[in-house]
């Protein structure tokens, strides 16, 4: 059994549901919540030694702010919201650099000079409906949609980030613990 982690960002608790209630019209059962991708899953490890590692960056790290954007696309299959924030790629690289993955999983997950901050949307898959997975014409329909639905796009301050756990029962990551950044 895969045991798989990974760093997210959540948006305020108001648009959080606004943005579920916007999914779940395309997606029967999303995959997670919805969330800022801070640090993917490559260099977590099961054993779980870089939490102590993250905390330790987060109590050196002060609240900052966010803002979300217009939708824009990874390739032309995976829609997302785009992401305004300095200290967040200021975050992303600490985190990285301390719990210190591979170049080959740093490639891989697009870290560091290849981060890009985003709230995803929606994703294709092959042109079928698959889990979470869109048609092309589903996806085109949600970019069309989600100016409509979910502007005024939010600027919120960022006072947390969440650890996300794979529950492989469920095939769905679920809210493994909250790490506070510093006032």
């Amino acid at each position: 059994m895969k045991v798989e982690y990974f760093i997210g960002i959540v948006p305020p608790e108001e648009y959080l549901s606004k943005i579920v209630q916007f999914q779940s019209k395309w997606v029967k059962q999303l995959g997670v919540e919805p969330h800022i991708t801070l640090k993917a899953q490559g260099g977590l490890t099961p054993d779980k030694t870089w939490i102590d590692k993250v905390k330790r960056v987060c109590e050196n790290f002060k609240r900052f702010q966010v803002s979300l954007g217009k939708p824009r696309y990874f390739g032309d299959n995976i829609l997302y919201l785009s992401v305004d924030s300095n200290e967040l790629h200021h975050l992303h690289q600490k985190i990285v650099n301390e719990i210190s993955p591979s170049d080959e999983l740093i490639k891989q997950y697009f870290e560091l000079d290849a981060f890009v901050p985003h709230l995803t949307l929606g994703k294709e898959h092959n042109g079928v409906n698959i889990s979470s997975g869109l048609s092309k014409n589903q996806l085109k329909e949600m970019e069309r949609t989600a100016d409509l639905e979910l502007a005024p796009y939010p600027k919120f301050e960022v006072s947390f980030i969440r650890v996300y756990e794979l529950n492989n029962k469920k095939r769905r990551y679920e809210n493994f613990i909250d790490i506070s950044l510093t006032n």
